[in-house]
């Protein structure tokens, strides 16, 4: 239930479900849970009998079927994209649904619900991780591209297209986020060559007339002092033989 408001949290343990839904983006892809819902303010237009509680995709597809015939008869309306993206498990779509059930039962509305735009890819979490953490290109297509979606519309260009732009947009992010790293690390390298540089001048300055880029102390090496040691060899001896 995490993602939800206490406000819709309550309202639906007060509903008192046949099953109280623990993951919000499983248990309301079936549609059967909304249909129970919304069966609690219009019994006789959403008649629990004829709702399955299967998983399979054409199961759900019946269901979300029937839900739109009844809110039609109703004169109600869920958004086409929160439904779409409920039923093929997209993140966050089935939260939204939930809240947009709740506004329209209940007329209350909820702060911060997001309007028509929105994107329920796994982005958003994916800028929280370091560049190190973020998943591939192919972890990306698998989680952003459903295989429901592929079953649902079995059309090779089309389900092409869609691989096709999430990968793109994938490799667009990754660059933009590349870049200002690679940026970030010039600009703290930058200015510890201009301090190095700038204490080998003033000691130029201050009188020493041998030309230095940087000293070895400023570049942190220690500094240390040998000794030479003469070696005394023995004299040779030939041996001429006869």
């Amino acid at each position: 239930m995490t993602g939800l408001p206490r406000d819709v949290i309550r309202w639906l343990q007060n509903l008192e479900l046949s099953v109280q839904p623990m993951n919000v983006r499983r248990d309301f892809s079936s549609g059967y849970h909304v249909a129970e819902i919304f069966s609690r303010y219009y019994p006789r237009e959403f008649e629990m009998l004829s709702y399955s509680k299967g998983l399979s995709l054409s199961a759900k597809l019946d269901n979300w079927n029937k839900i739109r015939r009844s809110l039609q008869k109703l004169r109600l309306h869920l958004m086409e994209k929160i439904v779409y993206g409920t039923l093929h498990c997209k993140v966050g779509a089935a939260e939204l649904l939930v809240q947009q059930v709740y506004t329209i039962l209940t007329k209350h509305r909820i702060r911060g619900l997001p309007s028509l735009e929105m994107d329920f890819t796994d982005q958003k979490h994916q800028k929280l991780l370091p560049t190190v953490a973020r998943p591939t290109a192919n972890t990306t297509l698998n989680s952003n591209l459903r295989l429901t979606e592929i079953m649902a519309l079995p059309d090779t260009r089309t389900n092409q297209r869609r691989a096709e732009a999430i990968i793109c947009k994938h490799l667009q992010e990754k660059a933009a986020q590349t870049l200002p790293e690679r940026a970030g690390r010039s600009n703290l390298i930058k200015p510890r060559l201009t301090q190095m540089t700038s204490n080998g001048d003033e000691k130029h300055s201050s009188g020493d007339n041998t030309p230095k880029l940087c000293s070895q102390s400023t570049l942190g090496v220690a500094v240390s002092s040998y000794k030479t040691i003469t070696v005394n060899q023995p004299p040779r001896r030939y041996v001429h033989s006869c």
